[in-house]
């Protein structure tokens, strides 16, 4: 991973909506997305180039339905930020395979 994108949206439409802005904007991918407090925040975590993930962040925050509560971009994380990206990732592929 050579950075992370993160994006937290209130509700599970404007999250979708989000992702989809990032993945048209820059060549980014999906680690994972957490939804608290019943789906009433969202955060959708991407990864790729630094001028990607900084481009899809960006887009995301402009064009997004509702506006994002919080975004930010990690160029270069810390192997345990990776790490936790990832069990994140786990978790919902675990859900998925069920």
């Amino acid at each position: 991973m050579k950075s992370l994108g993160f994006v937290e949206v209130s509700g599970v439409a404007a999250a979708v909506d989000a992702l989809d802005i990032m993945c048209k904007s820059a060549s980014v991918g999906l680690v994972s997305w957490e939804r608290k407090l019943g789906g009433r925040l969202v955060t959708i975590i991407v990864t790729g180039d630094v001028s990607a993930v900084t481009a899809a962040v960006d887009a995301a925050s402009e064009k997004c339905i509702k506006k994002p509560c919080a975004s930010a971009v990690i160029a270069n994380p810390h192997p345990e930020t990776v790490r936790l990206a990832e069990l994140s990732a786990q978790r919902l592929k675990r859900k998925n395979t069920l």
